[in-house]
């Protein structure tokens, strides 16, 4: 992947060309390509470094929370059996006794705490909880902290994991982490066309010197990071502001959005549809709620919500992202304890369990330590990618020029054959992708403005040479 042109030689070197002199097929395409690259590489790059930065510390998270917060999650002594459930959240709520039950999440591991999540506490953002930690063995309440989104994120987590996703701007910062995944596979794919269209003897990094020695490790790296950068950059869009509605949309004309368990006591229901609810208080034989749904199958960990009125059932779900992901649920009458519906992940959708995969795997949860080693890898290979990317556009500088542009009117030396499809597809793109669309717009707009200021200045962007009138 390359942010800059190949060699100080780049825009010398002669294309093919059909007879009447224009070029044709990739020696048409390369410079539109390379000035797509360039453009985007420059003013997208700030926001993918602060993405790249705070993803890589979001990976690094979890290992974090693990050892801040040990004392509250894990019990000081193993015993020898657990004790029930309900009375592990009667220790909770005598302890604290605010706001109401959320969600239960017993006990996963032999030294793990359990957690009862309170919501509506004073103090507690609206869309986190109190979670109270409780020894299963001993019912002995460990602490409690803010908790937030279904990962059972804690402070340290959940301030990153903010960081990254809005700068802690609120809805309006989601927009730089929107564009910089709409922009990253395809300022990694531009990298990769013009590595490869390069000959093996332009793409060694042995012997080089100066800024083709740049060049060579920038695109070397960017070569054996694309495949994450596409990833990272499909997977971002899929829960973003705008693209992310798109593909919503899209997932539930296909037939293929992210069932739900139905809430209603006594109801089998439709999977597609239907709600858990939350903020009710917690009513009813907890012990026997979570026996029925052991009966089902559904193995730890575990989170049981509590009904949202009087005609509603609990609700125990799986939350286990890890491989293999458990993400069965069950809904459970609270008067009779019996099991009213039922939903496997096995029947998920495919593009639903896709979706699932590769959430948890952007956020590294997927495959623990392994994910997120991996995951930090290539923010650091993003980091890199993006200072000799600026790098190489500090040495096409000439005497006291700093950054060289590259020549404008690349388009208008692309046959219509070519052009006309291309404007298509990047038109579809930018409807479904408006933090692509957009800015490539804009980006278009200037060009062509600072191109016509230049003309009737007298001067023409022509093949890489600057000609007067």
């Amino acid at each position: 992947m390359t942010i800059a042109p190949s060699t100080e030689t780049d825009e010398s070197q002669k294309p093919l060309a059909k007879p009447d002199g224009s070029p044709r097929g990739w020696a048409a395409l390369r410079p539109l390509v390379l000035r797509l690259h360039f453009y985007a590489g420059v003013l997208v790059a700030p926001f993918l470094l602060v993405a790249a930065l705070t993803g890589g510390l979001y990976a690094a998270s979890f290992s974090v929370e693990d050892i801040v917060y040990a004392d509250r999650t894990t019990v000081a002594k193993v015993g020898e059996e657990k004790l029930p459930i309900s009375k592990q959240v009667a220790a909770a709520r005598e302890a604290h006794p605010e706001g109401e039950i959320a969600a239960v999440r017993p006990s996963p591991e032999d030294d793990a705490t359990t957690r009862v999540m309170l919501t509506g506490v004073e103090g507690i953002d609206e869309a986190d909880t109190l979670a109270v930690f409780v020894d299963p063995y001993t019912a002995q309440v460990r602490g409690a902290l803010e908790q937030y989104g279904s990962t059972g994120a804690l402070p340290v987590r959940t301030w990153i994991d903010k960081f990254h996703a809005n700068l802690h701007l609120g809805e309006p910062g989601r927009l730089y982490s929107e564009l910089a995944a709409s922009w990253l596979w395809v300022i990694s794919g531009g990298g990769l066309v013009l590595w490869f269209a390069r000959s093996r003897a332009q793409r060694k990094v042995r012997g080089t010197s100066g800024r083709r020695r740049t060049l060579g490790l920038h695109g070397t790296v960017g070569v054996w990071a694309a495949l994450g950068f596409f990833f990272l950059s499909a997977t971002g869009l899929t829960w973003s502001t705008y693209a992310g509605a798109n593909i919503e949309v899209l997932r539930t004309e296909l037939h293929q959005a992210t069932p739900t368990v139905s809430a209603a006591a006594g109801d089998h229901g439709d999977h597609g549809g239907g709600s858990t609810g939350e903020g009710a208080a917690a009513e009813g034989d907890l012990d026997r709620i979570l026996a029925a749904a052991r009966a089902e199958g559904l193995g730890d960990p575990v989170e049981i919500v509590p009904p949202a009125d009087a005609s509603s059932a609990y609700v125990v779900k799986q939350v286990q992202r890890s491989w293999p992901t458990k993400q069965d649920a069950v809904a459970v009458d609270p008067a009779t304890a019996e099991v009213t519906d039922t939903l496997r992940f096995a029947d998920f959708p495919i593009l639903a369990k896709l979706s699932r995969w590769g959430i948890d795997a952007h956020t590294g949860v997927l495959f623990g330590l392994a994910n997120q080693l991996l995951l930090m890898a290539l923010a650091a290979s993003l980091v890199v990618l993006i200072v000799w990317g600026y790098r190489m556009w500090w040495q096409r500088g000439r005497a006291s020029s700093f950054g060289r542009p590259l020549p404008r009117g690349a388009w208008q030396h692309v046959p219509p054959q070519l052009l006309v499809p291309a404007l298509a597809v990047v038109a579809v793109l930018g409807y479904f992708v408006p933090l692509l669309g957009i800015p490539l717009a804009a980006f278009i707009a200037v060009d062509v403005v600072l191109g016509e200021v230049a003309h009737r200045r007298g001067k023409r962007s022509y093949g890489g040479r600057v000609e007067a009138k």
